[in-house]
């Protein structure tokens, strides 16, 4: 009796798997740090911005699972608080980028010629500065705090997601599905937001994970410098900057935030990974 191969199945739990731990991961890490910044005051043991010099620089202990800083404030209420300003970075620092670029990359794709021209150009100048150095320069000109970071994040941020739609569109915009609805008559608005986008969106909400990271990481370095959130607020970068001077003697004041930047900012590079992974987008 002759035994006939069997193809393989073209499923894979492996991969199946794969994807779903890699956004179990990233998901769970962000789920968590959203539920603690939503149950803060309820969560957070102590007053992040008391200040009790009784108690100042104390090692972590019972009381003080996390440790005191110079000013004797509670390092786990501080990070526990903090987590609400870091995400609200994160988030508020990828949507706006997000959203112009989007815009930008859609219209600059689609109608191509000398509006493409124009749109590309101001991109290859604003790309001609390096990154962090042109939206430090937009922050001092406006002044320290976070409506400046925003702003100087939208300004510069954009330019990646316009050229990753825009790439899309000038590709989507020949498919037949894109030459039937200009036979039917639809019009541009309805063919580049309803038609197009959708299909050309994927890869820029793959990116927005990565650059969440990237946005993260970039308000903690501002915030380190002076130049984003002011103490006494609790932020992982301010609180990172305030223990430099006590790192060989209180390392525990820039340890634990230091460690919530990094569990935040892997959080979102597995949640990247994950959505790459499911949405078939090749980074």
């Amino acid at each position: 009796m002759s035994v006939q191969a069997i193809e393989p199945s073209p499923f894979s739990w492996r991969r199946f798997f794969g994807k779903r731990l890699a956004l179990a991961i990233g998901g769970g890490i962000l789920l968590f740090f959203l539920l603690l910044a939503i149950g803060a005051p309820l969560i957070a043991p102590y007053d992040p911005i008391l200040q009790n010099a009784d108690v100042r620089l104390q090692s972590p202990s019972l009381l003080h699972p996390f440790g005191t800083d110079n000013f004797g404030r509670d390092i786990l209420s501080r990070v526990i608080w903090g987590t609400r300003i870091d995400l609200q970075i994160a988030v508020i620092g990828v949507l706006f980028p997000f959203l112009i670029g989007t815009a930008v990359g859609t219209i600059a794709g689609f109608f191509g010629g000398a509006v493409d021209a124009l749109f590309m150009r101001l991109v290859d100048i604003i790309l001609a500065f390096p990154f962090l150095v042109l939206m430090l320069s937009i922050i001092a000109i406006l002044g320290p705090g976070l409506g400046s970071f925003y702003i100087a994040m939208a300004l510069v941020g954009w330019v990646s997601y316009a050229r990753l739609i825009r790439a899309q569109m000038l590709t989507l915009k020949n498919a037949d599905y894109a030459i039937a609805a200009v036979s039917l008559g639809f019009s541009r608005f309805r063919i580049m937001f309803r038609h197009l986008l959708p299909n050309a969106v994927a890869g820029s909400i793959v990116f927005s994970m990565s650059d969440a990271t990237l946005v993260l990481l970039s308000g903690a370095a501002v915030s380190y410098l002076g130049l984003g959130v002011q103490p006494p607020l609790a932020e992982w970068g301010v609180m990172v900057a305030e223990g430099q001077s006590f790192i060989t003697t209180a390392w525990w004041i820039t340890l634990f935030p230091g460690l919530s930047i990094v569990c935040l900012a892997f959080g979102f590079s597995m949640l990247g990974d994950g959505l790459a992974e499911l949405l078939g987008v090749h980074e």
